[in-house]
């Protein structure tokens, strides 16, 4: 085995090793942002739920202009 085999071998290594670090910070990534959903709609069932026993049509004729 020459020297340009052993550096392509290693530039081959180190490129792996970057795919293996950016697919890593991906997955952190969506992990984050399904974590980020699940808060938001148990936030919003919460919302909801406070809502649920308001009479019909409150809230309908709300001004919202300032």
């Amino acid at each position: 085995m020459d020297s340009a085999d052993l550096a392509s071998a290693f530039v081959a290594a180190q490129a792996g090793q970057t795919q293996l670090a950016v697919a890593a910070k991906m997955l952190r990534m969506n992990a984050d942002a399904a974590q980020s959903v699940v808060k938001l709609l148990e936030a919003g069932q919460a919302n909801i739920d406070k809502l649920a026993n308001v009479a019909a049509g409150v809230g309908g004729n709300l001004d919202v202009s300032v």
